[in-house]
């Protein structure tokens, strides 16, 4: 699963296929990319399309 940090891709996830939104967003938060590219910021907004992506806008 891609993640997109404002609409670019900046970390892959493995997640399962039957995980609930709230997994996914916590798995995509947790990454170190992701962290890295929020600058300790609080994402406003997390988008996420099951199956396919996940976009954090901050």
């Amino acid at each position: 699963m891609a993640v997109q940090v404002n609409s670019k891709v900046r970390d892959k996830t493995t997640v399962a296929v039957e995980a609930d939104d709230e997994s996914v967003k916590a798995t995509a938060l947790a990454s170190e990319n992701v962290q890295k590219f929020l600058e300790g910021k609080t994402p406003r907004k997390v988008i996420v399309i099951k199956g396919r992506l996940v976009n954090i806008v901050k």
